[in-house]
């Protein structure tokens, strides 16, 4: 479907650890293919994958290219009129998504069938989390919805402290 012969890095690990249903921290460089580690187990778990991401040209882009692939994905973010927010949530809680982008929303969260959640540039929790993406510090809410939901945090910039700060914050069951 990607046109890969293999995963790159610790894409594989990634991949078999979300999989699995275990809390995951996927640090890997920029350009390392980190969007892989969610796409690739969101198209092979049952439920919609929630990714949230505060870039949305980069979410725009990664929708496009998974639709020209015939894969169900949608985006929720600022700017959209309020029908089309509502319409997208409603198609994903009727199964039709299998991947939704969104800078993040939690009403309508509760009746989605979640396989997991993407917290793509999970430094923003941290590093600039306060300044930078104030929503950010709200991820942990999704925590107190659906507990059992594992989270993929994904980052290419993070040193020992913010990758504890990052856990910590996002709840991870294990570190």
């Amino acid at each position: 479907c990607w046109g890969y012969d293999d995963f790159r890095g610790i894409q594989r690990e990634i991949i078999d650890s979300i999989c699995s249903g275990r809390d995951t921290l996927g640090l890997m460089p920029t350009g390392g293919g980190k969007s892989l580690t969610f796409q690739v187990p969101a198209l092979s778990m049952q439920g919609v994958c929630l990714v949230i991401t505060p870039l949305i040209a980069l979410m725009k882009d990664q929708v496009q290219s998974l639709r020209r692939r015939g894969i169900k994905a949608a985006a929720v973010y600022s700017g959209m009129m309020h029908a089309d927010v509502i319409a997208t949530l409603e198609t994903a809680i009727f199964g039709g998504v299998k991947i939704l982008s969104s800078e993040l929303f939690l009403k309508k969260f509760s009746h989605m069938k979640v396989s997991f959640v993407t917290v793509d540039e999970a430094h923003c929790i941290s590093q600039w989390g306060y300044d930078f993406r104030p929503s950010y510090l709200k991820i942990s809410e999704i925590r107190r919805i659906k507990p059992d939901v594992p989270i993929l945090a994904l980052t290419a910039t993070a040193t020992p402290r913010v990758v504890d700060d990052i856990q910590y914050r996002l709840g991870f069951k294990e570190k």
